[in-house]
């Protein structure tokens, strides 16, 4: 989600944050900053902050219809990267052991860290692992099922590309059943659940923004980033299928051309599509967010349902953990943290009190023991 958190309701106000769930924490992002929160295991929370402005600003090329939708993509795949890294640190999980030899000969010789290389590879990675699923394979499977990769005549190209898009959508909803099984993803989507809830009851303005109101909301956010990829998968039926018939009707690439070379064509064609179809998706989603009548609320539908399986009920100590990343990033005071400090100085206040009062009773008991001396002596005389 983005820093442009307008809510469709007009009574609502408006709060320019936006968030991402991570390990036992949420990063929220505003227009001039990136703030993380994150609960570790002895039950405190320990927080971040880091400047950050898109280069996406009106007034530039970078900031124009459909390519600022680029950039923001590349943004939020590089921040999804940081963030992921920087809360495993904040957690306690990041690499503690000594770096290898070959690691130390690697970091001296490029100068550069050696975990940054890393994690660049884990990203490059992660996005190839992403176009091989949800671009190669489904280009592969409707491509079998036509048998007409070949150069023989393609009368079927357009079925192919509507069957295609249509295993992508498949492929993204089943890759979301699964994931949603395993245990630590369960608990990053009830985070992601968290900083929904917590967005929500900040827009709406009703209630105090508290782990007990918070959790009254919904989970639901019309522009979150389950909304934005279904979004994409979906644009890209329309998209795709209207380059093929392009192509189609240009000959090209030519029917007598060998059907590996045909396919990487077309497949080439797809990666290079990737980039307009981004920056399209992320200007109906905006669109879509900004007003609610019956086509937003149809736009919005299908991405809204998968919520379903990326969030979860948050428990209220998810809450508050969103809670203060979100004061973070919005760069206010956090009624929640200050309100801790207070009773925990006055804690502190109380066992000095307690500890004064007992040394206090100690020294007395001692002076009246020091006093009664000398009459048991007289006695013991006597």
């Amino acid at each position: 989600m983005k820093k442009k958190t307008e809510n469709t309701a007009p009574a609502v106000r408006r709060c320019s944050v936006g968030g991402q769930a991570v390990m036992e924490g949420v990063m929220m992002k505003s227009d001039v900053g990136i703030a993380m929160a994150v609960r570790r295991p002895d039950g405190s929370i320990v927080k971040s902050y880091r400047k950050f402005v898109s280069k996406a600003q009106k007034g530039t090329f970078w900031g124009l219809p459909v390519v600022r939708g680029v950039v923001a993509f590349v943004e939020s795949l590089k921040t999804g990267m940081d963030t992921t890294t920087k809360s495993a640190e904040l957690l306690g999980e990041g690499f503690e052991e000594e770096p290898s030899k070959f690691e130390k000969w690697l970091a001296d010789k490029l100068h550069v860290d050696i975990m940054n290389v890393v994690t660049a590879v884990a990203a490059v990675l992660g996005v190839a692992l992403a176009v091989g699923l949800f671009m190669f394979l489904p280009q592969l499977i409707a491509s079998l099922i036509f048998g007409k990769a070949s150069g023989g005549a393609d009368s079927f190209y357009v079925w192919r590309s509507l069957l295609e898009g249509l295993l992508r959508v498949g492929i993204y909803v089943g890759y979301l059943f699964a994931v949603s099984g395993i245990k630590d993803i369960r608990r990053v989507f009830m985070y992601h659940g968290a900083e929904h809830k917590t967005i929500a009851c900040y827009e709406a303005g009703v209630d105090e923004l508290t782990p007990e109101n918070a959790k009254k909301y919904r989970r639901l956010h019309p522009r979150c980033g389950t909304n934005y990829l279904f979004l994409v998968m979906a644009i890209s039926i329309l998209v795709l299928t209207a380059i093929d018939i392009i192509m189609h009707s240009l000959g090209f690439p030519p029917e007598g051309m060998s059907r590996v070379l045909r396919f990487v064509i077309r497949f080439g064609v797809r990666i290079v599509a990737l980039p307009l179809i981004a920056g399209v998706s992320y200007e109906v989603l905006r669109a879509a967010a900004k007003t609610d009548n019956w086509l937003t609320k149809i736009i919005r539908a299908p991405g809204m349902a998968l919520q379903l399986i990326t969030t979860r009920e948050p428990e209220l100590d998810m809450l508050e953990v969103a809670i203060y990343s979100f004061y973070l990033a919005m760069g206010e005071k956090n009624p929640l943290e200050e309100k801790k400090l207070r009773e925990e100085a006055e804690r502190r206040a109380r066992e000095e009190a307690e500890k004064q009062a007992h040394a206090a009773s100690g020294a007395q008991a001692e002076s009246v023991q020091g006093e009664e001396a000398p009459g048991a002596e007289a006695e013991n005389e006597a």
